[in-house]
């Protein structure tokens, strides 16, 4: 059965044990071989979007100008500054992470 999005609250231990699954897994090999079990391919395509604007956001590159490199919609580029400014600095983490610098 489907939650309506106020019920993220409520999910806590579920998505607690999600996260240590994904915690779990030994390299980007088993993440990726998690992800794509787990999710959807349009489910997988949201979120690659949404991941390969982190960086330009951040770049302080303007919205039309991203949508017109990844062709991302100018709506979920928004939702991605909008989680960056006020969201729980999970972008912010993994993109120091990934890039060598643990925070």
């Amino acid at each position: 059965m489907k939650r309506r999005p106020g019920d993220i609250e409520t999910q806590g231990d579920e998505i607690d044990a999600l996260a240590a699954a994904i915690n779990g897994l030994r390299g980007s090999d088993e993440v990726r071989a998690f992800l794509e079990d787990l999710c959807t391919p349009a489910e997988l395509e949201s979120m690659t979007d949404r991941w390969r604007v982190v960086p330009l956001l951040q770049e302080g590159i303007p919205y039309r100008e991203i949508h017109e490199r990844t062709q991302v919609s100018v709506t979920t580029i928004g939702r991605v500054a909008r989680t960056l400014d006020r969201g729980a600095g999970g972008y912010d983490l993994a993109v120091r992470r990934s890039r060598g610098r643990a925070g």
